[in-house]
């Protein structure tokens, strides 16, 4: 039923099969060996066989909603009145195994022949029942390059602000499905539409009609510039997704007009704008930390050219950095089209193996107290500029370091006690 039997007509691999029966949860688990009721109340049982996890649901009408997404109770029904209880008309359709025929009580067929996402009878009841049906309408169209019908969308439009009332973790998983999708600018642009994003992403709303300067960005503001990076992903993982989708977040904060439009800082004020985005959403703090990554560091591509040896070494270690430079690719055909910085840097990438971009320091601390310095804030300085001094491949191994030591840094820094003891 639903979308698996979408996907299989529209001859796509289904991700997982949903089974609808009218056996109620006791007779389910009379019928097999080992059964888990993870909602029995509302007839949905976990059967397991072989060790796989099958999700089984007994027909059901629901008596009606209290939060605007779960039913305060159901009554257990037939086939036709749980399709027409469901969400859109294309993911209304049942298959029954034992004839292998498609039932068909919504026109779901007739929809998905025309490309169309339509809510299964009146639009404004089915979103007031569940809410997040408005961002799920949004997260179809885009995934599957389908139009929403327009009563559909007009509820939509209408009932926006209602979003508001679903849990961010729901919104969150919508999000990622639309913008790791096939088509995250049509998701990006039909939440603008229909007046979704203000809702779930203020932030990314107010880049619309921020003005940028001609010769960076002759393509428009800075909203335009994102759609257009989106519309070069397909099928993203998250971190490149929403690294894109954020980059430039923080210019609305940071517009100003001196000899031309600048965004002074953009980067850095983008960065903390993220951060408190993702932590809205739930987002987990290992995806958030690499997105906002991602965002801070988009406005260090431009110096790569003039960048120490080191320096651009340490640029390269950063754990986000295929993603970062993909994002600037994506960024540079957004905008000028520019990308001699990027093949800089994959000409780069070929040039240093993963044991030029991060050698395996030539000294420790423990090196370093040996030679009498005290323990505190000095001993990390050193160790930095060693590392600087190993990555500029001026020095090759730990008797060269040491030497480096010495010769950089006066004897009274070190510890008097260690050369008493000596």
């Amino acid at each position: 039923m639903g979308g698996c039997v979408r996907d299989l007509l529209l001859k796509k691999n289904p991700k997982d099969f949903d089974i609808a029966t009218d056996a109620v949860p006791k007779r389910v688990a009379s019928l097999f060996p080992k059964t888990i009721p993870v909602g029995a109340r509302f007839g949905v049982m976990l059967v397991v066989e072989d060790g796989e996890s099958f999700e089984v649901a007994t027909f059901r009408a629901d008596k009606g909603y209290r939060d605007g997404r779960h039913p305060v109770g159901v009554r257990f029904t037939d086939a036709k009145e749980d399709a027409l209880r469901r969400d859109f008309t294309v993911n209304g359709l049942f298959f029954d195994p034992l004839t292998r025929q498609v039932m068909d009580w919504v026109e779901g067929k007739k929809d998905l022949k025309k490309k169309i996402i339509r809510a299964i009878g009146d639009p404004k009841k089915r979103f007031m029942e569940d809410k997040l049906r408005m961002l799920r309408a949004v997260r179809f169209a885009s995934v599957l390059g389908f139009k929403i019908e327009p009563k559909t969308f007009a509820a939509v439009k209408k009932l926006a602000k209602n979003i508001r009332q679903v849990s961010q973790e729901r919104v969150r998983d919508e999000l990622v499905k639309m913008f790791t999708g096939p088509h995250p600018a049509t998701a990006l642009e039909l939440l603008d539409k229909s007046g979704l994003l203000p809702e779930v992403l203020p932030e990314v709303e107010k880049m619309k009609g921020v003005q940028q300067p001609k010769a960076f960005h002759p393509e428009g503001d800075v909203f335009v510039h994102t759609k257009l990076l989106m519309r070069q992903l397909e099928n993203a993982p998250p971190v490149l997704a929403f690294g894109c989708l954020l980059h430039d977040v923080g210019k609305p904060a940071t517009f100003r007009r001196s000899d031309r439009i600048r965004f002074n800082g953009h980067d850095r004020v983008g960065a903390k704008i993220t951060e408190k985005v993702l932590e809205r959403l739930r987002f987990s703090n290992e995806l958030k930390d690499q997105i906002v990554a991602c965002v801070e560091g988009h406005m260090r591509f431009k110096d790569v050219r003039s960048m120490r040896e080191s320096t651009l070494k340490k640029f390269m270690q950063r754990q986000t950095f295929e993603t970062e430079l993909e994002q600037h690719r994506i960024d540079c055909l957004a905008s000028h089209g520019d990308l001699t910085n990027w093949r800089f840097l994959k000409k780069k990438a070929k040039q240093f193996t993963q044991e030029d971009i991060k050698p395996k320091p030539l000294i420790n601390g423990r090196d370093l107290l040996a030679l009498g310095f005290a323990e505190g804030p000095l001993i990390g300085k050193i160790l930095r500029v060693a590392e600087e001094a190993q990555l500029e491949n001026k020095l090759c191994d730990k008797e060269q370091a040491l030497e480096f030591v010495k010769s950089h840094f006066k004897p009274e820094t070190r510890n008097p006690r260690s050369e008493t003891k000596a």
